[in-house]
């Protein structure tokens, strides 16, 4: 997984799901030794995690055409992953702040298809910032909609919104140098954006998980522990009064 350029948080995931069955077994008797003895697990590494400031957000999105600037959008305000901004549907805008996402475009099948970790019909609810819905109603506006998605395939409407035409349009931005991009920064930089606006704000660590769709709160600790710099100072004020007062 890791010679194939799989994200830190599906190798873990891959990882505890297999580790539980190994585990299973040799309490079973299958194996007479630990299977797991000596193997290393999956290690997050936070520095991945570079997050642009606000201004150079809005620089990286008005760098790309319309549809660049409307996933950036959806994936820094809303926590989006890229396959569920290739969905985004007006119909979806279930209040004047609240979006609701329903489903994804599989990089496999090209189809729309259930959200990663929920079954079929399942969803998520998440903020919806004034911001982001005022670019969902400009886009549909200029563009129109097919059943209310906003994104399809730029040469056939009947089409689903095609993953590359995203990351083509990133690989130029970074090659034209007229952004500035962090060194390690990826498109996963808006959606680290969208964790660390909340978490910052002191939105409770379980509501951003759920928002973000993981499935278990410990990836999201995980990966964005150190965006609340914050929290160990404020636990030391905290128990300095327990003794002061």
């Amino acid at each position: 997984m890791e010679r194939n350029g799989v994200g830190l948080a599906t190798q873990s995931n891959a990882f505890d799901r297999l580790k539980a069955i190994l585990l299973d077994a040799h309490r079973l008797g299958l194996f007479d030794d630990n299977p797991l003895a000596g193997v290393k697990p999956p290690q997050y590494d936070p520095k991945r995690a570079v997050i642009p400031s606000p201004a150079l957000l809005r620089e990286i999105r008005a760098a790309g055409d319309d549809s660049f600037l409307l996933v950036a959008d959806l994936m820094s305000g809303c926590g989006m992953r890229n396959g569920e901004a290739a969905a985004v549907n007006l119909n979806n805008v279930v209040a004047d702040d609240v979006y609701r996402i329903t489903e994804q475009v599989n990089l496999i099948t090209r189809q729309y298809g259930r959200l990663k970790h929920r079954k079929v019909g399942e969803y998520r609810d998440v903020p919806l910032p004034a911001w982001v819905r005022e670019t969902i109603e400009w886009y549909a506006d200029k563009y129109g909609t097919v059943d209310g998605y906003l994104l399809r395939h730029p040469n056939d409407p009947g089409r689903t919104f095609p993953y590359y035409h995203i990351h083509n349009q990133w690989k130029r931005i970074n090659r034209a140098g007229e952004v500035d991009i962090p060194e390690g920064m990826v498109i996963y930089g808006f959606r680290h954006f969208f964790a660390s606006k909340c978490l910052t704000h002191g939105t409770p660590i379980t509501d951003v998980a759920e928002w973000m769709g993981h499935n278990s709160l410990d990836i999201t600790f995980k990966v964005y522990r150190h965006l609340m710099p914050g929290s160990i100072g404020k636990a030391a004020k905290a128990l300095d009064l327990g003794l002061t007062t």
